[in-house]
């Protein structure tokens, strides 16, 4: 595969950015077409690079691997490598980001922004404290929004992006010193809410070890206390089952975290109204076991009683009777028939040994 020279890379990497400050240009002039607009632009540079655009685009080494390539995975959007791009060539991406302030008060902006500059803001030096606090909380608010894009589809699109403000900012301190004081924070609590679903739980010790003093911690608590209050809030609000069902099963790594009372009442009674069918939650049966086995992983006391106090108020139900019975009943001929197999696996395999002499 031929290797991608420095001046062709650069050269379409300008061409794309003068193709976002037309479309930029374009909103800021067109009021009726604006939210269309920035719109169409935040779907282009979410788009995943394709193979044509790659080789031209990356840098190649000789065994045809590009750093780039590997760091992110091979999920290589234009985002990924514009923001790359406008670190090593602020300047280029300067008509841009004053575009971005005119617009600064429109749907999307924000998502184009930290898709574009958040490795910018990182990298260069504010004087302007106002600037930096509007740049840090456009970072937080737009990583937030793609983020719930990821998670309303399930899909990690933005995964390069997670990584990024968790490993090169959060738990690097002279990074994170860059941003606004409350930015600090919101970036803490954004990560809280979505670790779970990009599946960096191996991060969770190190994170908690460095969250920043909040001012209102001696009421809610300490790192872990504000962590799962977060989380918590996130859990009431996803509505995409396979998601859910996700954020339950990964549940088991807060074990051992040291909570106060109230935290844990809050984490226990929001996973026991996902064990209930009906409103407000309405939980389909698979989130319900779900939400059942964290349930009892994490709190194991009371155990027995949950179930009991739970089949009770399911018998003042009677229209979930039939589906209930149906469900009993092929359970335990799923048992019957899986005990069966494992007795013939074992006696099948029995017979196989040799016998000692």
């Amino acid at each position: 595969m031929p290797r991608a020279s420095t001046a062709t890379s650069s050269g379409y990497l300008t061409a794309l950015t003068q193709e976002i400050e037309k479309k930029l240009q374009r909103a800021l002039a067109s009021r009726s077409q604006r939210l269309n607009v920035l719109q169409e632009l935040f779907a282009d540079i979410a788009l995943e690079v394709d193979g044509r655009a790659r080789d031209i685009i990356l840098l190649r080494d000789e065994d045809g691997v590009s750093p780039e390539e590997g760091g992110i995975q091979n999920h290589l959007c234009f985002y990924d490598v514009l923001a790359d791009h406008y670190v090593r060539d602020p300047d280029c991406g300067k008509p841009i980001l004053d575009l971005m302030v005119l617009l600064w008060s429109q749907s999307f902006a924000s998502n184009i922004f930290a898709l574009l500059f958040h490795k910018w803001l990182l990298e260069v030096q504010l004087e302007n404290s106002e600037v930096l606090f509007r740049y840090s909380s456009a970072l937080v608010h737009g990583a937030t929004n793609v983020f719930w894009i990821d998670i309303q589809t399930n899909t990690r699109r933005f995964f390069s992006l997670f990584h990024y403000l968790l490993e090169e900012v959060a738990l690097v301190p002279m990074r994170l010193n860059k941003i606004a004081p409350q930015a600090q924070r919101d970036l803490y609590l954004l990560l809280s809410r979505f670790i779970f679903f990009y599946n960096v739980v191996d991060k969770l010790d190190i994170l908690l070890q460095q969250f920043p003093v909040f001012p209102n911690a001696f009421l809610v608590g300490g790192p872990a206390d504000i962590f799962v209050i977060e989380l918590t809030d996130q859990l009431q609000k996803l509505k995409v089952e396979p998601v859910l069902i996700y954020y339950l099963s990964q549940l088991k790594a807060l074990q051992g975290l040291e909570l106060r009372m109230t935290t844990s009442t809050r984490l226990k009674a929001c996973l026991y109204s996902f064990t209930s069918p009906g409103g407000p939650m309405y939980p389909t049966r698979a989130v319900r076991h779900a939400a059942w086995d964290a349930l009892d992983f994490l709190f194991p006391v009371g155990r027995y009683p949950r179930h009991l106090i739970s089949l009770f108020f399911r018998l003042l139900y009677p229209w979930y009777w039939p589906s209930s019975c149906w469900n009993f009943i092929m359970s335990c001929i799923k048992a019957v028939l899986f005990s069966i197999l494992r007795l013939i696996f074992s006696w099948c395999g029995n017979l196989k040994k040799p016998k000692e002499p």
